[in-house]
């Protein structure tokens, strides 16, 4: 029998994935997203599907949805640097108003609430790679805090839910994901190192590059949440691909794959810039059966192909591809 879920941040990168995955099984799915940072022409496709329904509407403010729910994934917040020190106070209202009005939501329905939270609850980590048991090395007054402190904060609004309402709750911290869809102008790093290559820009690094970051495609993180969706386990659970690259053996990557002729260029670190990122996922290995499955050079060639097919240069995609 299928259900009838609603994906706050539907519209968005990850959330128009998950919508569609979720189409594609056969269930029922409301995307909600104000379409502050989501846009409609990642769920434009899914429109006419049977059982799919957008909702435009700002979740801190209300969840307007009729008819029963059997699960509830809050999705909704901006996600890269850009868009949350652009918009500071929204990003802190969807983390906490936003998880009260989806939570208060999920309870009237007696669904499943599964809380799309982050890798910056550990901030910039000392423990390496990071445990779900690790509390994280958070600036609460920085300006990554409006980010990091949100979810840290969503993260114990659903859990003081599952202890004094038995509020059916999963959480996931979300690590780096990439793959198509990405907004060529998010500020992630994968989206903007492809950008560049494709336009024959140099490619900004910033620091020294020997940071770290653990990249998980979008497919697998997909597969990841509905595992949770699907599962009656609290968490919290680490969600990404523990194969650590630096950031300047990324950029190296994405040079080789497109054929880039572009430099590097090195910019200023940004403030709190976390150092080094790696899951430990041997929980949702064990519990919940997940495991990455898409290889970082297989995911970049995909992202490639979908942003040389955004910027018109389809040529650029084919030519590389050797360093792969």
């Amino acid at each position: 029998m299928s259900s009838r879920v609603l994906v706050t941040g539907g519209a968005g990168f990850l959330g128009s994935h998950l919508c569609e995955a979720l189409i594609a099984r056969g269930d029922r799915v409301v995307c909600a997203d104000n379409l502050s940072t989501g846009r409609r022409v990642n769920v434009e496709h899914l429109l006419g599907a049977r059982g799919f329904e957008l909702l435009v509407t700002d979740v801190s403010q209300e969840i307007p949805v009729q008819g029963a729910l059997d699960g509830v994934i809050h999705m909704a917040s901006p996600a890269s640097p850009p868009d949350y020190l652009r918009m500071p106070l929204e990003t802190l209202a969807v983390g906490s108003s936003g998880t009260l009005n989806a939570a208060a939501l999920a309870h009237r329905h007696g669904a499943r609430f599964v809380l799309a939270s982050t890798s910056e609850v550990y901030g910039d980590p000392i423990v390496h790679p990071q445990p779900e048991s690790y509390w994280g090395n958070v600036n609460p007054i920085g300006p990554r805090s409006v980010y990091d402190e949100s979810k840290r904060f969503a993260e114990a609004l659903s859990m003081a839910w599952h202890r004094t309402h038995h509020l059916d709750v999963g959480i996931a911290r979300i690590f780096n994901t990439y793959g198509p869809r990405m907004r060529k102008g998010d500020g992630r790093v994968v989206s903007n190192f492809v950008v560049q290559a494709l336009s024959g820009e140099p490619l900004s690094v910033y620091g020294d590059g020997s940071q770290t970051r653990s990249l998980c495609y979008v497919d697998d993180m997909v597969r990841g949440l509905l595992m949770l969706l699907d599962a009656s386990l609290l968490g919290p659970f680490n969600l990404g691909n523990p194969e650590e690259v630096t950031v300047i053996e990324l950029a190296r990557r994405v040079q080789a794959a497109t054929g880039a002729v572009a430099d590097i260029r090195f910019e200023p670190l940004p403030e709190d810039d976390p150092t080094r990122r790696c899951p430990d996922i041997s929980s949702a290995r064990s519990q919940l059966g997940f495991d990455p499955q898409v290889s970082i050079d297989e995911g970049l060639s995909r992202t490639i192909a979908y942003f040389a097919s955004e910027l018109g240069v389809e040529e650029a995609a084919s030519n590389g591809g050797t360093g792969l």
